[in-house]
């Protein structure tokens, strides 16, 4: 098979770039991990919140790690702000032997436990290297051994190595998208980017999770030209975007038949990927092959 080619684990990961190759002791261990990706703006922490909350209903022990400088991807869990690994690191000069798990790590609805990586100043650093100091504090910590499910939620669309590491870890990455040209044209470049970690890295892709989207035809008929799958279907409803200003999941929001038809779907969901799903060999297209196939009439 393609992906699978002689060449897998021959050369470093990122060799000839500044990549990091992954120290195999910072592997995370039994958890399943799993990374989600998408066009900025398509709902990933909404999406990757509402996941945890499932996997949580369903019985698992959940971490959920933001992975954007902005840090919002668990407020909705904690209904708050929470300081990043890099603040706290910064308050003890970086001396990680200082800081001690509540310093950094919250629990937020259901029991979901949330960490938020942040990231360095605008323009300086690199987010993999804040990334790799997170999972390092974790098992410094010992806090990835009672853990099931561990989510790494990605900043926007892949576009450099250190926001590819969060791949390093994950047993499968999820794409999020809407049925649109944007979000497809962001899936097709990320399915390219999983694609090359997966030559030195266990991550394959698991599938789609439409959101935001009355139909599901452009991002169906995208899948059956490259091998994508679609994992799941979540609709455009406003009771979603009022969870956002109410800072909750949809869990917790008043019932209505579309909250309950969104809940169950999360929760099959979370009990699909937790059961395993096979991983894809998607074919990703060319930019202006694309162009071209998406045209809409």
């Amino acid at each position: 098979m393609a992906l699978h080619d002689p060449l897998r684990r021959t050369r470093l990961d990122g060799e000839g770039s500044c990549q990091v190759h992954l120290d195999p002791a910072d592997r995370i261990g039994t958890a399943k991990v799993f990374a989600v990706y998408g066009k900025g703006g398509i709902g990933k922490s909404t999406t990757a919140s509402n996941l945890s909350a499932a996997f949580a209903l369903l019985g698992r022990r959940v971490l959920q790690i933001g992975c954007d400088p902005k840090h919002d991807s668990t407020f909705t869990l904690t209904k708050r702000l929470i300081p990043t690994v890099i603040d706290v690191l910064e308050a003890v000069d970086f001396h990680a032997e200082e800081l001690r798990p509540e310093d950094y790590m919250f629990e937020g609805w259901g029991g979901v436990m949330c960490v938020e990586a942040g990231g360095p100043p605008a323009g300086t650093g690199c987010g993999g290297y804040v990334v790799g100091q997170t999972v390092k504090l974790l098992k410094q910590h010992h806090l990835l051994e009672d853990t099931d499910v561990v989510i790494f939620d990605v900043l926007g669309d892949v576009v450099c190595g250190g926001f590819a590491s969060p791949l390093q870890h994950a047993e499968r990455a999820l794409i999020v998208a809407a049925n649109d040209f944007d979000s497809i044209f962001a899936m097709n470049r990320i399915a390219a980017a999983i694609n090359a970690k997966a030559r030195n890295y266990d991550v394959r892709i698991a599938g789609v999770i439409a959101n935001r989207s009355a139909s599901t035809e452009e991002i169906d008929r995208f899948g059956a030209a490259t091998g994508m799958r679609r994992l799941a279907h979540l609709k455009d409803i406003d009771a979603i975007r009022r969870s956002r200003l109410k800072k909750c999941t949809l869990f917790e929001m008043e019932d209505s038949p579309e909250v309950e038809a969104a809940r169950a779907e999360y929760l099959s969901l979370a009990q699909r990927l937790w059961e395993g799903v096979e991983p894809l060999e998607v074919r990703p297209m060319k930019d202006r092959e694309l162009f071209d196939f998406l045209g809409f009439e």
